[in-house]
């Protein structure tokens, strides 16, 4: 339904805005489960679109740049990839006139959207603590060696 990148970037802006203090790539990879090579790049198109700020040095990292009740899944999802739409055919087969295959798959896109659109960070990050969607919260502490 929606890309690896896409839900690698919810895991990231959900665990962020559980968080008071900035979190660094590796902080957020080790709770999100996301290889944190792959985190940075995502981490750097959050920032670009002004979703996260990012700060250098001691006591640096990332922090949600809204507030979570004003960002929703969609615009996350748009930033790193966009929720994929069909506006003709893809094939070049019907022009403009959707066949129903393609109907049918806009349809489905146009309902995703609705959805994500309508759902907060907030809502996702609102429910007990042991049912945090896309992450482990807290980080699970390490075991001793």
């Amino acid at each position: 339904m929606i890309s690896q990148t896409a839900e690698y970037a919810l895991r990231a802006i959900v665990y962020l805005a559980d968080q008071t203090e900035p979190q660094t790539n590796v902080q957020i990879a080790e709770v999100t489960e996301v290889p944190v090579g792959y985190l940075a790049k995502v981490m750097q198109s959050l920032s670009r679109a002004r979703i996260v700020t990012a700060r250098r040095g001691l006591r640096g990292g990332f922090k949600l740049a809204l507030a979570a009740d004003e960002l929703t899944v969609l615009e996350v999802v748009n930033i790193v990839d966009p929720v994929r739409r069909f506006h003709e055919c893809p094939l070049g087969l019907h022009g403009i006139n959707l066949c129903p295959l393609h109907r049918s798959l806009d349809d489905a896109a146009k309902a995703i959207e609705d959805t994500f659109g309508d759902t907060t960070i907030a809502d996702l990050i609102h429910v007990p603590r042991h049912r945090k969607p896309l992450c482990r919260f807290p980080a699970a502490p390490k075991p001793a060696t």
